[in-house]
């Protein structure tokens, strides 16, 4: 009997399909529509009250609550929208115009943080080193050890890759970083709540990721975590009212800071994305992330398993340690394949270059990984993705 089965009470879109895309956007809790209610009834009975009964806090609340589940001491977690957002603050908090003003990544990272620091940080000054998959699976770590030197200042990498579901070894890269004077920007999107991560074991200098996917937060939240010995001292650049200590003075500049998370936030938060943001990551926490990572362990290598014994292509990992929660399945007509899926009420998602990627979670069964894979073969058998020939919606 699997125990954390006893967790999907809490998820009604469960009843209705097979839900296998938390590697894009988990299922809504029912605590999550509660936030938001929560949050309607306040800005309707204490209107702009609410700013100093509730809002004004709850950034640095929920950020505790979150830091929870990777080890950060309470104080270290801001919240931002999203993840390029956090990414640009951290950029901002540096000079570029030294020598010191490598930047190391690989082409696997989130297309989104090369976009930053490609349009961003090079116009500030930075040289930008990529580290290039040879497979399209992972990274070799000693080719980005190699990239990492006395002139690196910053290495933004992915935890777990987006693609393939490739966990790079973070510990030997924080490592290689601290011994040259460089700092990690640890995006931990697609490992956070599906891979343990402890920023104490790692020394990281900065971890970001979101709620949206496997913490089942929905959109609009994201974090920043930033170690204690680096917190009261940078200046983001990239700042705003609620960075300083006296906002509501309103003074005018130059810009003081604040001490604490509060001193990497900006401009106003988006107070209903916070609200939505608490029961997944609770929830989470109480499963337990080593029983989560257990059990999806056991379902991706089952998912593994029966992609092989079709014959298809799997675009993640082999070895399980260095596999997320998610398997990619390169099929015949992948992309007419999933939208057929989704039609059936078996959600999953595709990317080029990886095929149709499966995410269980603590929440599914073994039964509804097989479903998606005997769907799959249904649906080649029969020619049922040929309905979906030529169709290109925006969002895949």
């Amino acid at each position: 009997m699997d125990p954390l089965l006893d967790y999907r009470k809490h998820f009604p879109t469960l009843e209705n399909c097979t839900y296998l895309i938390s590697n894009s956007l988990g299922a809504m809790p029912t605590g999550a529509r509660k936030g938001l209610e929560a949050y309607a009834d306040a800005w309707e009975s204490r209107g702009v009250r609410a700013w100093e009964e509730t809002w004004w806090s709850l950034a640095e609340k929920v950020g505790d609550e979150i830091g929870l589940l990777f080890g950060a001491p309470q104080g270290t977690v801001s919240m931002h929208q999203n993840i390029t957002i956090a990414e640009a603050i951290i950029v901002s908090c540096f000079d570029w115009s030294g020598p010191r003003n490598k930047v190391v990544y690989t082409d696997m990272n989130f297309p989104s943080v090369q976009y930053l620091y490609e349009g961003y940080a090079r116009q500030l000054g930075a040289e930008i080193h990529v580290v290039k998959s040879p497979d399209g699976i992972g990274v070799p770590t000693e080719q980005i050890l190699e990239a990492i030197d006395e002139q690196t200042l910053l290495v933004p990498i992915s935890h777990v890759l987006f693609r393939s579901a490739y966990i790079q070894d973070a510990k030997a890269i924080c490592e290689r970083a601290a011994e040259v004077g460089a700092h990690v920007v640890l995006d931990a999107y697609q490992s956070v709540g599906t891979v343990p991560v402890d920023v104490g074991d790692l020394d990281v200098s900065f971890l970001l990721g979101g709620v949206l996917k496997w913490l089942s937060g929905g959109p609009g939240s994201c974090f920043l975590y930033v170690r204690p010995d680096l917190l009261d001292v940078l200046q983001p650049k990239f700042t705003g009212w609620m960075a300083h200590p006296a906002p509501f003075d309103f003074a005018p500049g130059p810009m003081q800071y604040t001490d604490g998370p509060y001193r990497f936030q900006n401009g106003t938060p988006n107070v209903p994305a916070l609200y939505a943001a608490r029961e997944g990551p609770r929830l989470v926490y109480e499963a337990d992330v080593l029983a989560v990572r257990e059990k999806s362990m056991r379902q991706t290598a089952q998912l593994v398993d029966l992609a092989l014994a079709e014959g298809w292509t799997v675009n993640a990992p082999m070895d399980p340690e260095r596999r997320g929660g998610t398997v990619a399945m390169d099929v015949p007509h992948a992309y007419e394949v999933k939208h057929e899926l989704l039609r059936r009420e078996v959600i999953v998602d595709y990317r080029p270059g990886a095929g149709i990627r499966v995410s269980p979670h603590y929440y599914n069964t073994d039964e509804e990984c097989e479903r998606a894979v005997a769907e799959i073969k249904d649906i080649l058998a029969t020619g049922a993705w040929e309905r979906f020939a030529g169709h290109r919606p925006t969002v895949s």
